[in-house]
C-alpha cells in the first residue's frame, strides 16, 4: 500500500513514516501543503493521511480541490479539532475519515488499512444504468435520457454507490460506510441533505422516479414500478 502523509510537523512525520514503513506500507511525505497538493495530484496513492492545519494549503483546500478534479484517493484527515462540527466540516469536504489528535498510531493503521482496502476491492465496472440514467466511471459523467448532470463529488459517489446496488435495499448503515467511511453514526442529516439534493438532480424534469426511499429500511435505486 502506498501512502502520502502530508503533515508539517517533522517529528510526527518522522514517526508516522518509520511506523507505517514497518507495518509494510510505502511512504512519500510532504511538508506543506502546496507540495502535498502536486504529490498527490501527479502520483497513484492509496490513501492520503492529511494534517488539516498546513502551511501554504491546509489540509481541507487540498482535499476539496483533489476532488473537484475527479480525484478519489481515500483521505484521512488528521487534526486537533474534534467537535461534531469540525468532523463534519472535513468530511463535507471530501474526506472520507477523520480522527482527532491525540490518538493511537493502531487506530489510525487500522483506518488507514480499511481504506485502502476500500480502493483496492473496487470492481472493474467502467458504467452503471439504471432505466435512462446512466453513471460513467472512466469520465464520471452522468447523463438520463442523453443529458449531462452536474453533481459535487460526494453526491457522484452517492449515486455512484446506489446504482451499484440498484435493486436493493441500500440501507443508511451502508451509506454511512461505504459512501462517507463512516464507522460511527455521526447524528447529523447528512445522508438526508445529499439523498434530497441528489433526488433533485437526477429527477427534476423526469418523469418516472428513479431513487426511491424504502420506509423504515433505506434506498433503492430502481426502474419502473
Amino acid at each position: 500500500m502506498k501512502i502520502l502523509i502530508i503533515e508539517d510537523d517533522l517529528e510526527t512525520a518522522a514517526y508516522l513514516t518509520r511506523a507505517f514503513r514497518e507495518a509494510g506500507m510505502v511512504i512519500d511525505h510532504a511538508s506543506d501543503g502546496d507540495s502535498g497538493f502536486f504529490l498527490a495530484s501527479e502520483n497513484d496513492y492509496d490513501v492520503l493521511v492529511v494534517d488539516r492545519m498546513l502551511p501554504k494549503r491546509d489540509g481541507l483546500s487540498i482535499i476539496s480541490e483533489l476532488r473537484a478534479s475527479g480525484d478519489t484517493t481515500p483521505a484521512l484527515i488528521l487534526s486537533a479539532l474534534g467537535q461534531v462540527d469540525d468532523r463534519v466540516t472535513g468530511l463535507r469536504a471530501g474526506g472520507d475519515d477523520y480522527l482527532t489528535k491525540p490518538y493511537a498510531f493502531s487506530e489510525l493503521l487500522a483506518r488507514v488499512e480499511i481504506l485502502g482496502r476500500r480502493k483496492g476491492t473496487r470492481d472493474t465496472e467502467t458504467s452503471y444504468q439504471v432505466g435512462d440514467l446512466e453513471l460513467d466511471r472512466l469520465s464520471h459523467e452522468v447523463r438520463r435520457a442523453g443529458k449531462l448532470i452536474a453533481l459535487q463529488p460526494r453526491e457522484y459517489r452517492l449515486l455512484e454507490y446506489l446504482m451499484k446496488n440498484a435493486g436493493q435495499v441500500v440501507t443508511r448503515t451502508m451509506l454511512l460506510e461505504h459512501v462517507w467511511d463512516y464507522h460511527f453514526d455521526p447524528q447529523t442529516n447528512v445522508i438526508d441533505v445529499h439523498i434530497s439534493r441528489l433526488r433533485a438532480k437526477i429527477e427534476k424534469d423526469f418523469d418516472a422516479p428513479l431513487l426511491r426511499t424504502i420506509r423504515g429500511a433505506g434506498y433503492m435505486m430502481k426502474a419502473g414500478d
